[in-house]
């Protein structure tokens, strides 16, 4: 079977696609043939330790698929259901899923749309509903609303009944999302969004920040923040580790700061909000009140160029790669 692998130097990275074994399920897997796969950002940043010097590892985090085989102890599904779901090596021919990751494709959807949902939409679950504790008519800002994540969490956040203010570079992209949903797109990559945010929430703040861009625009969103208001750190794209905190407000707004992340997490705890997920948000998915935004899908042997078009930043949603022929 052909797999994508990526060996890394500890500087530099190569991808190169193999012919591997075919893949045979264990106690408690499935064996799914990948129809779809999504592209995330971050398995490609050699910084973000996923990928150790020496290594050569098989890629792709996203997979949506048919199952074909199952090994023992699987339960409540069986060769021939259509699902999607994190996993390891979604950029191949085969992949074997978790039953504990595993979810049911909603009929609503194909598979380059499922492809689009699983880690993106489950890290923006996280942000929003485990630990934000989002409710309706509530405010959310989310600087760098353009990216994947930001794409994600504004469709569940409406979807949940909030409002939503977003900052993008691109005049266009906040035009677009504005048919999504966005209440208040804001045009800059600065950090001087405070005023325009405090006017649109009738001076109170939101309550809560999804800051996908990092360290050069935290201070200004604890500015931007309600009374007992959240702030999730899922990204740093700005390359900005370090920032200042204002402990007074801090203190006096009673706020809320939490770190969004898989990165030390066991696949147990990882799969500990599936079923929440599957509960609460797979429904909103298959009435069509979230539908992923797909900017491109290509072809199986199209990888590299899949992930120069990431790279390039002029998508909006999600790059997908289909399934091998």
């Amino acid at each position: 079977m052909k797999s994508y692998w990526m060996k890394s130097d500890g500087k530099s990275a190569e991808i190169e696609l193999r012919d591997i074994d075919q893949l045979k399920p264990g106690n408690g897997q499935v064996l799914l043939r990948v129809r779809a796969s999504g592209l995330n950002r971050g398995e490609f940043i050699l910084g973000h330790g996923l990928h150790k010097a020496g290594d050569a590892k098989p890629i792709g985090m996203d997979a949506a698929g048919e199952i074909v085989a199952c090994g023992e102890g699987v339960q409540n599904f069986k060769i021939g259901d259509r699902i999607f779901g994190r996993c390891t090596g979604a950029f191949s021919e085969f992949a074997l899923m978790d039953q504990r990751e595993v979810m049911l494709m909603p009929t609503s959807l194909t598979a380059e749309q499922a492809a689009a949902i699983p880690l993106t939409f489950h890290v923006v679950f996280d942000m929003v509903v485990i630990q934000g504790h989002l409710k309706a008519d509530q405010w959310v800002f989310i600087p760098g609303v353009s990216s994947g994540v930001g794409v994600s969490a504004l469709l569940m956040a409406k979807a949940l009944g909030a409002k939503v203010i977003g900052t993008s570079g691109s005049q266009e992209k906040l035009d677009r999302l504005a048919a999504l949903g966005l209440d208040l797109g804001i045009c800059t990559r600065a950090p001087d969004f405070h005023d325009q945010v405090m006017q649109a929430t009738g001076g109170k703040g939101v309550d809560l920040v999804i800051n996908t861009v990092g360290g050069s625009v935290f201070a200004e969103c604890i500015r931007s923040m309600a009374f007992q208001g959240r702030l999730a750190m899922v990204g740093y794209v700005d390359g900005v580790l370090n920032a200042e905190i204002d402990l007074a407000a801090l203190h006096a707004k009673r706020l809320t700061l939490f770190g969004v992340s898989n990165k030390m997490r066991s696949p147990l705890q990882r799969s500990e909000s599936v079923p929440a997920f599957r509960e609460k948000i797979l429904p909103l998915i298959a009435e069509g009140r979230i539908i992923p935004l797909v900017d491109q899908v290509f072809p199986f042997e199209k990888l590299i160029e899949a992930k120069a078009a990431m790279e390039s930043n002029r998508h909006l949603g999600k790059i997908v790669l289909s399934g091998a022929v």
